[in-house]
């Protein structure tokens, strides 16, 4: 699929902010002002390929470390700063960006997004889901659950495998005997794999696949194969396992590196816009440093705030416990 300069510019730029907003957090995290951070450095071409892929109509269901998705989404990204500093329950409004909360549970939002991809489709609501994982949640026993289902009902729904070589400190090739887009096979839902690290190639497979999924062809997986260049999360050590010179190969194939050289060598894009993107990217770390400057609480009775849809008796009891505690 051939694609249009100012597509490629835009996945671009975005590449670039997201990641300059994951070092700074990165840097916040070690000073302190955030609890935790699962940087994604290394993963932006998947992440902002396919996320750009995706139509008005459809659905996101991250995971933790997907801040290249977000971005191709236009959720603010310094939002996502109060999920990790504790002070929001998520930090974004989900219905106005289709765009679904990050789940810290490994695997979990597999099988939202196939429950609510299933609901889409009971309702004749266009639209698919895409969901993220990576190699690690693909052994977990809700992917499997999630997979059943969504062959099953045909569900309108993308699994999208970032297959960072890693699971924590266990390699994908100790997780699985054979490559992660077939561990759908016996469920019924096909599988294909992509350069995890060419912008483009993870654009054109995510928007043939949706194309597919939307004309009723039922659930698919790809798996894009990457790598994580930074740690599993801020308190993960990865000099602890990983070998220096696989980090030093991956090292050469970084995503924006190469987008880079792609629109050098197609002639779309010039000196003037590389530095436009770095400078925009300078102003959202900025942006990111203050808002961890300014000090954001959250109260201890929101934790019982859409626990449920609808009031509930258990939480109203545990609520007005809290209270009387307080009082």
């Amino acid at each position: 699929m051939l694609l249009a300069g100012e597509l490629r510019r835009t996945m671009y730029r975005d590449m670039v902010l997201t990641r300059c907003f994951d070092e700074q957090a990165t840097a916040l995290q070690r000073q302190g002002k955030l609890a935790l951070w699962a940087p994604s450095l290394g993963q932006e071409a998947a992440q902002v390929g396919s996320a750009h892929a995706a139509g008005e109509h459809d659905w996101i269901q991250p995971s933790y470390r997907d801040h290249g998705v977000l971005q191709a989404r236009g959720v603010a990204l310094t939002d996502v700063l109060a999920l990790f500093r504790g002070s929001d329950h998520g930090g974004w409004d989900a219905e106005r960006h289709r765009v679904q909360l990050y789940t810290l549970v490994v695997g979990a939002q597999v099988l939202h997004a196939v429950g609510y991809a299933m609901g889409l489709a009971l309702d004749g609501v266009p639209g698919a889901v895409i969901v993220y994982l990576g190699d690690g949640a693909t052994s977990q026993g809700e992917v499997s659950e999630a997979l059943v289902w969504a062959a099953s009902c045909k569900a309108p729904v993308l699994f999208f495998i970032q297959n960072n070589g890693w699971a924590i400190s266990t390699p994908t090739a100790t997780q699985a005997a054979v490559p992660l887009a077939r561990r759908g096979e016996g469920f019924g839902v096909g599988g294909s794999q992509v350069d995890g690290n060419d912008v483009s190639a993870c654009y054109s497979a995510t928007r043939a696949a949706l194309e597919r999924i939307h004309a009723g062809g039922g659930p698919e997986i790809i798996e894009a194969v990457t790598y994580r260049l930074g740690p599993h999360t801020t308190s993960d050590d990865p000099s602890s396992y990983r070998p220096k010179a696989e980090e030093a190969a991956w090292q050469e194939r970084d995503p924006i590196a190469l987008a880079r050289a792609a629109l050098e060598g197609d002639g779309l894009a010039d000196e003037g816009f590389f530095a436009a993107a770095s400078s925009a990217g300078a102003a959202l770390a900025a942006a990111a440093r203050e808002r961890c400057a300014r000090p954001e609480t959250l109260a201890l009775r929101q934790c019982f705030d859409h626990v449920y849809a609808t009031d509930h008796p258990l939480v109203a009891e545990e609520l007005a416990d809290l209270v009387g505690a307080q009082a």
